[in-house]
């Protein structure tokens, strides 16, 4: 079973209740799986608009950021064309090497080397649009905590034209809501975030 790996800082040991040779399982391991990849999901969302606001055909070609502490992150996929003011984006989000820094002294990177996380939405009346959507997927963890992550998450929030680009179209501040899973060998955590 994979689990925490203990030989080079005890002080993650105890912190997190997951040495020893049984992998034992816990609830801080599954809450840190989860939050070392929180804030990709807002990567993802700039880098999905980002390209809907540059798509001049159905294909959204690949958008590129780097994780805040190394690898990187890539988005493309497809949105609805036509004149209206509703739309369907659906994104494949490829990590490598990917990680946004440690969690409570916790480090992990991502990979989705078996499969891109899919990020879908629909957005009802833009450019001011309330939105749905899904981040679904399983990427694998190494470093401090080992092996996969299933996410299963729904998204909701709304979009506005952004002050930078008319126009352009981009999430709101303060309107994103995460509820779902994130299932890995230490456990399954609930996800209920808003920002």
């Amino acid at each position: 079973m994979n689990r925490l790996g203990c030989a080079p800082a005890l002080f993650l040991c105890a912190a997190l209740a997951a040495c020893g040779n049984d992998g034992v399982s816990d609830e801080d391991s599954a809450r840190i799986a989860y939050l070392g990849l929180d804030a990709s999901i807002d990567r993802a969302m700039t880098l999905g608009f980002k390209g809907f606001n540059e798509a001049s055909s159905a294909n959204i070609a690949k958008q590129s950021d780097g994780g805040a502490a190394r690898g990187t992150m890539d988005v493309d996929g497809k949105v609805d064309q036509g004149a209206s003011n509703n739309k369907n984006m659906d994104l494949n989000v490829v990590l490598t090497g990917y990680a946004d820094g440690p969690v409570a002294e916790v480090d992990v990177t991502y990979d989705t080397a078996n499969g891109p996380i899919l990020l879908s939405l629909s957005l009802k009346g833009l450019p001011d649009a309330d939105f749905t959507g899904s981040f679904t997927g399983t990427p694998t963890m190494t470093g401090d905590l080992l092996g996969p992550v299933l996410l299963s998450l729904t998204l909701s929030g709304q979009t506005e034209e952004s002050p930078d680009a008319a126009g352009d179209v981009r999430r709101k501040p303060g309107t994103l809501r995460i509820t779902g899973t994130a299932t890995s060998d230490f456990g399954t955590y609930s996800v209920e975030v808003s920002k």
